[in-house]
């Protein structure tokens, strides 16, 4: 039996906006000076969300900018994500919350039917970007593209405290302000692409390239390709290298088998998962270092795309112990063999480490850190982890210093650097439906508290009646004017 579907594919979409009501009047007060009650960096799957969580809350004056040139270029789904499908299952709640016409098997079914959902396994990673593209733009999430904070600094002055922003707008200076900044700028939010030091002079001199970075896969077409890391976005660009016609494809692994011991996830354990801010530091602590000490393994489909090609080599327990660069080659020694490549691709995670992040740097000495925080067990020491922030209930910054930069309350980060903080990579499709509500129901919180007397002004306020006197009068018993019934 085929799947009807409707010939207008957003009817449903449209009909679950029209019964949700019109987008809530803006309760946030106006203040001279301020542009933005909400500025949110990024515009990609979460950035997407929070400006309709934020719409739906009727909190209005939100900016949403994005550093990509238009909206093919922003995030990493039509960039550096080189994975066939997402990795998540495919009916997890995104960026669409409570109201599902608006989500993928909604939108997708709407364009494909029913069997079509029901026969992919994940989803598309284009068909992914194509319905973030869908989403911006039926709940009017206006993202201004070309847009990049370079560097921002509180404003205490006054009634109410804020921050200027410095932006470039297509390469041209611009300055702005907002009362709240939300960080969803993706994977290396919190720090920089992770490039080992003997690694570094192959990259400066364009033989190396971070998974993170753009590279020109083309360009590998009958060269001997290094990967050097385990995880699924390691695979994944080996693959491409392979597809592109790399004459062969050599990828080194730390550890000494891809399926690690399993490590059971917060998504997969709901009652961590919802309460999972509220665990002890200890708790949350041993379950970060323990996921990252095991190791992610790659799906099994990212494993057998590249096991398709006789030119893949898995190098296991192979661990770089010192690399040169020589005659345009990057050569490395592992254990007592030594390799020689024409090009290197580090697939080697990224850093938790604000200083690393031009628009952060100024705050980064401020930020209490897990390291400020917790100090582990010797066996659970993990310096990387130790440098990622640690983040209160609204997913904010919090003081190293009590009293030194009460502002950075102010600041919401939604990125993998608050892993340590909610067991859950921030940012990726699982995270959303659980902190994007916490996040706006702090920044609400906030911005309500901010100017409570104006709006306790308001609601004592007296207000026209919505009829008077005449509209009952006649019904008003009279005792003196109406006969007893017999």
């Amino acid at each position: 039996m085929s799947t009807s579907f409707s010939a207008n594919p957003d009817h449903a979409a449209q009909e679950a906006l029209r019964l949700l009501g019109p987008v809530p009047a803006n309760w946030v007060p106006a203040h001279a000076g301020i542009d933005h009650n909400v500025l949110i960096v990024g515009g990609g799957q979460t950035g997407s969300a929070f400006a309709f969580a934020l719409q739906r809350a009727g909190i209005g004056g939100v900016g949403v900018v994005d550093a990509a040139a238009d909206a093919a270029q922003a995030g990493v789904w039509l960039t550096r994500a080189r994975m066939h499908t997402l990795r998540t299952l495919k009916n997890l709640v995104g960026p669409e919350g409570p109201v599902t016409a608006l989500g993928f098997q909604a939108w997708y079914e709407s364009r494909h039917g029913q069997e079509a959902y029901a026969a992919i396994d994940r989803i598309p990673r284009t068909a992914w970007a194509e319905y973030l593209d869908w989403f911006r733009g039926i709940t009017g999430a206006a993202v201004r593209y070309g847009t990049r904070l370079t560097r921002f600094e509180p404003v205490t002055t006054g009634t109410l405290p804020h921050f200027r922003l410095h932006l470039e707008v297509n390469g041209e200076p611009r300055t702005e302000t907002a009362r709240k900044l939300i960080f969803a700028n993706g994977v290396a939010g919190s720090g920089a692409p992770f490039i080992p030091d003997l690694l570094a002079t192959a990259v400066r001199e364009g033989l190396a390239a971070h998974t993170g970075h753009a590279i020109d896969f083309a360009a590998l077409a009958g060269k001997t390709v290094a990967v050097i890391g385990a995880a699924a976005s390691a695979f994944d660009a080996a693959a491409v290298a392979l597809e592109s016609g790399a004459a062969a494809v050599h990828l080194f692994a730390r550890r000494d088998r891809l399926a690690a011991t399993p490590v059971a996830r917060v998504r997969g354990y709901p009652g961590l998962y919802d309460n999972y801010l509220a665990l002890p530091d200890a708790t949350r602590w041993h379950h970060a270092a323990r996921y990252r000490r095991l190791g992610t393994t790659p799906p099994a489909d990212s494993v057998q795309r590249v096991l398709k090609f006789p030119n893949f080599y898995l190098h296991l327990a192979a661990l770089w112990q010192g690399v040169e660069v020589c005659d345009g080659k990057v050569i490395a020694s592992v254990h007592d063999e030594t390799f020689q490549f024409d090009f290197a691709i580090v697939g080697t995670g990224y850093t938790h480490e604000l200083s690393q992040r031009p628009e952060l740097a100024g705050v980064a000495d401020l930020v209490l850190r897990w390291r400020d925080r917790f100090e582990p067990p010797a066996h659970e020491r993990d310096d990387e982890l130790g440098a990622a922030p640690y983040l209160g209930a609204g997913l904010e910054y919090l003081e190293k210093t009590p009293g030194s930069a009460p502002w950075l309350r102010d600041i919401h980060t939604y990125n993998p650097g608050g892993f340590a903080s909610t067991g859950l990579p921030l940012g990726d499709v699982p995270s959303i439906r659980g902190y994007v509500p916490a996040v706006v129901r702090r920044i609400s919180e906030d911005l309500l508290l901010a100017d409570l007397a104006l709006h306790e002004a308001r609601t004592r306020a007296d207000v026209p009646a919505d009829f008077d006197e005449t509209l009952y009068a006649g019904a008003v018993w009279q005792a003196d004017a109406q006969p007893l019934a017999a």
